[in-house]
């Protein structure tokens, strides 16, 4: 049954420690996992197809593709890993599917850090990909539906400082063992080292009471019954209890009432303006990607080295040094979410990232030559690193899974998560050929798209802050409108949804003593 004597917020903290911290731990490490390797002597000489160092030219313009198509192969895998979730998720539960991506994981970084060819590596690479994916969009749902409305912010958007701590052990440990210079060791390790945070995920997903949400749309209210009671550290018979299990089941039986659930009723608006919902769901994914956070991420070593023309061992410190300073802006997000609510983040987190880009744009298209510049180019890379994790980089995944309804939770999530995947893969493949070709323009199509952040959050983005996900889901029926739901959201007090709907009153037998 799980850890049925720990107390609520000792669970939700162990939940956090043993499940979000090494599945999103994963994501940042894979996806940024190669971006330091790529000049590497050993590297080059296991890998000369993508050698980008000792080429020149038409050559070099060919080897960049294939270097941004083989760092992109992880995309291909977690986009598949994504769609796969929108089946397996509600099919086999949130735990089996954990554990099998946990598998994936580790099925892929062995084989990467064993490479002696490029196609056994991109091989792994998808493999790993595959594992990432399902992990990126289940993971949030999971916890969304196991945690409190007053914490739930705060708990899913761990996922972004965990995604960063991914990035910043990548960072480092790519520095440590590239200071021995040659031989396999220098990179090689430093792929391997992901296997162990597969080992604790995978060991430690079944300790935890699969999600009550997930076993009321299996018809299991009663065992859903029991895990909410242990996650929320009340007894089974109390009004609380009884209440969330209520509006959990009004809520299915709402939707159950339109017929089954179909992917296709995403494409439809309906009383349950689902079109508008998913249509949140995929402009914040898209924006997540194409506002420039995975381009200075998974590329800082390269843009220091070849956009700035520092060395090798300088742009790895520097690389290194703008992670860490992400992770630590992490922690605003954690305190912002809450308190200061979801459009908030957003808005603030889009206007930082356009501004930084505009000046990153103005900074690098001086000379090499020119060392002000350069040194106001890397600033505006800090600077921006310290905006993107305050709404983007785990209040995006947060907030898909708070506008999707539940039986449209895992597919809404699973399909947004993959259109971030996507654009991910754009990013990741063309990058090194921008860079080489259009240079310091290539900054400004991010810093356009970063301004319309604000403005789209603004006008159609309603707030979810407080919520519980079943009320979440009746303020968009109930909303006039698509363009008046922002308003009606700031207007509609925040209760239980059977307190709004007078057919719950007909179910007092769901609330015992």
């Amino acid at each position: 049954m799980g850890l049925i004597n720990l107390q609520a917020e000792a669970l939700a903290r162990l939940q956090i420690a043993l499940i979000v911290c090494p599945a999103f731990v994963l994501f940042g490490y894979n996806q940024a996992g190669i971006g330091g390797l790529l000049t590497e002597p050993d590297w080059v000489d296991t890998f000369p197809e993508i050698d980008t160092v000792n080429s020149t030219g038409a050559d070099k313009s060919k080897k960049s593709t294939l270097q941004g198509f083989v760092v992109a192969t992880f995309v291909i895998g977690a986009f598949l890993g994504s769609l796969l979730c929108s089946y397996t998720g509600d099919k086999f539960g949130r735990r089996n599917v954990i554990f099998f991506a946990g598998i994936c994981t580790l099925i892929g970084e062995i084989l990467e850090a064993a490479s002696f060819g490029l196609a056994q590596f991109i091989v792994g690479r998808v493999i790993v990909g595959l594992g990432v994916g399902q992990l990126s969009s289940l993971v949030p749902v999971w916890q969304s539906e196991t945690s409190g409305a007053q914490n739930r912010g705060r708990h899913v958007v761990l996922t972004g400082l965990f995604i960063c701590l991914g990035y910043v052990l990548e960072s480092w440990i790519d520095l440590g063992f590239f200071e021995y210079h040659s031989g396999p060791i220098t990179w090689r390790p430093p792929i391997a080292i992901a296997c162990f945070f597969s080992l604790v995920l995978m060991a430690s997903v079944y300790i935890f009471p699969e999600s009550p949400r997930w076993l009321v749309m299996k018809g299991k209210s009663e065992q859903a019954r029991v895990n909410l009671a242990i996650y929320r550290g009340l007894p089974e018979d109390s009004f609380e209890i009884q209440s969330e299990i209520t509006g959990i089941e009004h809520s299915l039986e709402i939707t159950a009432s339109t017929g089954k659930a179909k992917l296709s009723d995403m494409l439809k608006m309906g009383e349950d303006k689902l079109l508008y919902r998913f249509g949140l769901c995929i402009l914040l994914q898209f924006y997540q990607q194409m506002s420039g956070s995975n381009l200075i991420s998974v590329y800082a070593p390269i843009l220091f080295q070849q956009n700035l023309g520092m060395s090798s061992e300088i742009s790895r410190v520097l690389s290194a040094g703008a992670l860490t300073w992400k992770f630590l802006s992490s922690f605003l997000a954690f305190v912002c979410i809450d308190r200061f609510g979801r459009r908030a983040v957003f808005i603030i987190s889009g206007a930082g990232m356009s501004s930084c880009m505009v000046a990153l744009a103005i900074a690098t298209s001086f000379p090499e030559s020119n060392k002000p510049a350069q040194i106001a180019a890397g600033c505006f890379i800090y600077l921006y690193n310290t905006f993107v994790p305050i709404g983007f980089l785990g209040a995006n995944f947060l907030y898909c899974t708070e506008v999707a309804p539940l039986r449209l939770r895992m597919a809404m999530s699973s399909i947004s998560t993959a259109n971030h995947w996507l654009w991910n893969f754009v990013v990741v493949m063309i990058t090194p050929v921008a860079i080489n070709t259009i240079g310091w323009q290539y900054y400004i199509v991010f810093a356009v798209i970063a301004a319309c952040v604000p403005v789209s959050v603004y006008f159609l983005f309603p707030e979810t802050m407080n919520r519980n996900l079943e009320e979440i889901d009746l303020m968009f029926k109930q909303s006039p409108s698509v363009w008046s739901t922002v308003r009606f959201a700031k207007n509609r007090p925040i209760a239980m949804p059977q307190e709004f709907d007078e057919k719950s009153d007909s179910k007092p037998d769901h609330v015992e003593g």
